[in-house]
């Protein structure tokens, strides 16, 4: 199988769902966005959680039987400190593992018990009532903000962090091949592959964007260069 010629027709495909997501935000040229309607939002992770899924298993298939030398750490010098510069936001690194799944347990609900109202006159002549506790009112649900719009700033950061996680993707290889040296060498590892057993983090059943079927085939490839790795 020619591996090269997948990775990178499935890279130019991401690209384009990249720039299209860049164009939702209105992030086009030397626009800025810091604040996006709810809409818009909702419609940006539908395409932003498939198009991480994707990536992260592209990286998969680039990383598939790379050996790295392992990374030495250099003691730094008391006091010393890395300058930053002023003015310029440092990019997210790329999350290289899947989020996973989260478990909800039934809450076990404890029904309403009659429980009588004691009526009587305490010594002093006073009428008491004794009956069940009175439970704490609920807090109020958190409301939406009333302009309708949301802090565009988390999105915007994981689609920086996708595209330059894909304008290097050998260098997000090695760093998933320098994790597998780590986990192999670790008493308890903590994940035996970056990717989720089951369906991928915001697939469909049903294609309804280009994502969707890219997603799908990345997914397939994934699971080959797996085998390949084992066999």
């Amino acid at each position: 199988m020619d591996w090269d010629h997948a990775i990178k027709r499935n890279s130019e495909v991401l690209a384009g769902v990249v720039e299209s997501l860049f164009v939702m935000l209105g992030l086009v040229g030397e626009a800025t966005v810091s604040r996006i309607s709810w809409p818009a939002y909702r419609a940006v992770l539908r395409v932003l959680r498939p198009a991480e899924s994707a990536m992260r298993r592209l990286i998969v298939v680039a990383a598939r039987g790379l050996v790295v030398k392992p990374m030495v750490s250099r003691p730094r010098k008391a006091g010393a400190a890395k300058p930053r510069k002023k003015g310029i936001l440092r990019v997210p690194s790329f999350q290289l593992f899947d989020p996973q799944p989260r478990i909800v347990l039934p809450r076990w609900r404890r029904t309403p018990r009659a429980v009588p109202r004691i009526h009587f006159f305490n010594t002093d002549g006073e009428f008491i009532t004794i009956g069940p506790p009175i439970r704490p009112a609920r807090a109020p649900a958190r409301a939406k903000s009333a302009d309708g719009m949301v802090n565009a700033a988390r999105v915007i950061r994981r689609l920086e962090a996708l595209e330059s996680a894909l304008a290097d993707l050998p260098r997000q290889a090695k760093r998933l091949a320098r994790w597998r040296m780590r986990e192999e060498k670790s008493e308890n590892p903590s994940y035996k592959t970056p990717l989720r057993p089951g369906r991928p983090p915001g697939s469909r059943r049903r294609a309804v964007h280009l994502v969707d079927e890219l997603l799908d085939e990345c997914q397939w490839l994934a699971h080959r260069a797996a085998m390949a790795d084992t066999s």
